[in-house]
């Protein structure tokens, strides 16, 4: 039986075991992706991969039918270049040299949620390109490392901001953020990617996030374009994306669509993986 504490779904390590079935389809589906993302292949090829992978373990779309109007038409969300999330895939979007790609990718296993993000280069892209997305994933793992239970949500929030700063002048996209994850994608709480940490609500074991910071090379400001679906940057700079669930545990995290369980990236950091994982 699940508990809730502020609205917050809590999980049984049992059920977490079982959204970590659901994240690693996640995983699966994302390394095909990024291992066929080269010039000349559409978003909509990439697309049907993620279809396979998802009927190849038994799993159901996160996205596929999602909110709307409209509905989400695709099980990936491929945005390219100035896009920043929520981009529909196509046959007439294809792949060039250079361009930056970011794929979101969701899962259910049994009732359950997993989703992830990457931002691939496809090609020969640039250093500026290459530059803004390390600085987007290292602001995703040092998001995820302030995740400590007994801390607050904003732990989290400063803990990218302060990432992304360190790493340049980035734009950090406003309005679009984190989540909750269990039972449904899109849960309480709402993790902002920027803010002042120690306030929000107190992190407990059971919780399970899901982080995901956005930058740009430019402006923060972003405009959603007329499918309703895709958000853009406004001056058309570049922007990045990168995003893991993660499950909060009295002895540690658990990062459940990542391969490893995070425990390169959190060893990095200091921070202990929950004997769960094992």
């Amino acid at each position: 039986m699940r508990r809730r504490r502020d609205d917050i779904e809590l999980k049984t390590p049992e059920q977490i075991r079982s959204m970590r079935a659901a994240g690693l389809v996640v995983a699966a589906g994302l390394a095909a992706m990024a291992e066929a993302a080269k010039p000349g292949v559409s978003t909509y090829e990439l697309d049907q991969i993620a279809r396979e992978v998802l009927a190849e373990a038994g799993a159901v779309s996160s996205f596929l039918g999602y909110a709307g109007p409209p509905p989400f038409p695709g099980v990936i969300c491929s945005s390219r270049n100035a896009r920043v999330v929520h981009g529909i895939p196509s046959p007439d979007d294809v792949l060039a040299d250079g361009d930056l790609l970011s794929l979101d990718f969701g899962a259910i296993v049994d009732g359950w949620h997993g989703d992830a993000a990457v931002t691939l280069a496809v090609g020969q892209a640039g250093p500026d390109a290459l530059a803004l997305s390390h600085a987007c994933r290292t602001a995703l793992w040092d998001g995820i490392a302030a995740a400590r239970v007994g801390g607050r949500l904003t732990d989290i929030s400063f803990a990218v901001q302060a990432s992304v700063e360190d790493a340049g002048s980035y734009g950090i996209v406003a309005g679009y953020g984190g989540h909750g994850i269990g039972t449904a994608m899109h849960m309480d709480p709402h993790i902002l990617n920027y803010g002042k940490p120690g306030k929000g609500p107190r992190l407990v074991a059971g919780m399970a996030l899901a982080i995901e910071p956005m930058i740009t090379l430019g402006s923060a400001e972003t405009r959603q374009l007329a499918d309703n679906w895709t958000v853009q940057t406004v001056d058309g700079s570049l922007a990045a994306h990168w995003e893991h669930t993660v499950a909060l545990l009295p002895d540690g995290l658990w990062v459940l669509t990542a391969e490893d369980g995070g425990r390169a990236e959190l060893a990095a950091r200091g921070v202990p993986v929950s004997a769960l994982a094992d």
